[in-house]
């Protein structure tokens, strides 16, 4: 029984991250680390196919494995966020409020994927 929880919520999270691909307001990157963290505990069969996906199974190995990230990797991130994020503030959201919270998640990823050890 545990097992299958841990498996539902790695799908709960994997679908998150795969929504935060294209919502500026969900991050994709700790969904796809929580979710392999779930799988790990609750299928070996859905981990090892998490690690093995063609778009992010790389980034979500050597960052567990304590790597880093490519530096390609973060500019991308960084400038498809700010992007996003800009895009939302002016053009999606209506309240001063949200747009300043928009702009302290936008800060806080950055400070965060900067952090993040470049691999070489």
């Amino acid at each position: 029984m545990t097992r299958a929880l841990w498996t539902a919520a790695g799908t709960v999270f994997l679908c998150l991250g795969i929504i935060g691909i294209v919502l500026p307001l969900l991050p994709t990157t700790p969904f796809l680390l929580l979710a392999a963290a779930c799988y790990l505990r609750g299928s070996k069969k859905m981990h090892d196919w998490l690690l093995n996906q063609k778009w992010f199974g790389k980034y979500i190995r050597n960052y567990q494995e304590g790597r880093g990230i490519p530096l390609k990797v973060k500019i991308l991130a960084i400038s498809f966020l700010w992007i996003t994020i800009t895009f939302s503030a002016l053009f999606v959201i209506d309240f001063l409020w949200g747009k300043i919270l928009l702009f302290i998640i936008a800060v806080a990823v950055s400070i965060h994927i900067i952090r993040i050890k470049t691999l070489k």
